[in-house]
């Protein structure tokens, strides 16, 4: 019988197992649980006492230069001592797997695994660590440049109609805001001093969900799936917007902010110009990200992205940031 077609499968960790056993020349101790289904899947896999990370990206979603660029960077900053989770070879030194899935042939890469925990809530001592390895990070990736996307303000703020409309309805209040919002950070970014502006290889998604802290409070930094090129002070940004949608009391934020920017600055300044765009960044990322997720609906976010959904997040995280800094 011939099997119906599909868009995207969950691949069973059984067989994965059996997989990078013989790819990567582990035990027949070696075990590998799904952890994530998210735009890419992610496996933790165990032999013995080690660790590892499998993630196998979504069918069309990154070309193999992509993720090749993607190893580049990481090796690279591996060789720069930065506490970041890097790839792993196979027994034939290559980085990436190709698996013939049901949907089509997948690209998959092992990563070492990032010691500690994920910690939604943590002290200002922390957030400072954080501060120092990304400015650590943009040390040396600045005025790195990738063969991969270049996230300029025009990017973050358009790409989201290309989709949005798709699940929100063209007269709503929220889609109004989205247009005129929009609208406004166009003006904006045009006054932005470039000669101010940091530019170079950005992560894109450093916010707690992709960091673990160990118990001696060592910060490692993971998921580089987003890697670009841009503006280094988007990474700034996107971390100081998600520190306000998990802490919201105001001096608790404010406090932990303070700590994360001195750790940051303890290692290399951020301009007065960056500091003064970090809001209008913030906002552009979130239209960014409501993009993406409206974009990979099929694989990902169909499991909870709906109207309602979208109505919440542009009233409860992008219009209350939107008020909070007075962008507008």
């Amino acid at each position: 019988m011939t099997h119906f077609p599909v868009i995207s499968s969950n691949l069973s960790p059984t067989h994965l197992a059996i997989f990078i056993k013989e790819k990567y020349g582990l035990s027949n101790n070696t075990s590998c649980n799904l952890l994530k289904a998210g735009i890419n899947h992610t496996y933790l896999i165990k032999d013995e006492d080690k660790r590892f990370i499998f993630r196998i990206y979504s069918l069309d979603w990154r070309t193999e230069n992509e993720i090749l660029e993607e190893i580049r960077l990481l090796n690279l900053l591996k060789a720069n001592t930065i506490s970041v989770s890097y790839p792993i070879t196979d027994k034939t030194n290559n980085y990436i797997q190709t698996i013939n899935a049901p949907e089509g042939e997948r690209l998959a890469v092992m990563f070492s695994y990032a010691e500690g925990e994920k910690l939604l809530n943590f002290d200002e001592e922390n957030h400072f660590q954080t501060g120092v390895v990304m400015a650590q990070i943009h040390q040396v990736t600045k005025n790195l440049e990738l063969e991969r996307v270049e996230y300029t303000p025009q990017l973050l703020i358009d790409d989201v109609f290309n989709y949005l409309s798709n699940f929100l309805d063209e007269n709503s209040d929220e889609m109004a805001f989205m247009h005129s919002t929009q609208k406004h950070l166009v003006v904006e970014f045009s006054k932005v001093n470039l000669e101010k502006i940091r530019k170079g290889t950005v992560h894109l998604d450093i916010w707690f969900d992709n960091l673990n802290i160990s118990k001696d409070g060592k910060i490692t930094i993971f998921d580089f799936d987003f890697c670009g090129n841009g503006w280094l002070c988007m990474d700034i940004a996107y971390y100081v917007l998600q520190l306000h949608s998990t802490e919201r009391d105001e001096a608790i934020c404010k406090s932990k902010l303070d700590s994360f920017l001195a750790g940051y600055e303890s290692v290399t300044k951020i301009s007065d110009e960056e500091k003064r765009i970090f809001p209008m960044l913030g906002i552009s990322l979130y239209f960014f990200y409501i993009g993406i997720q409206c974009q990979r609906f099929d694989n990902w976010s169909n499991t909870f992205l709906n109207e309602m959904y979208l109505k919440r997040f542009i009233n409860l995280l992008v219009k209350r940031y939107f008020d909070l800094n007075k962008v507008g």
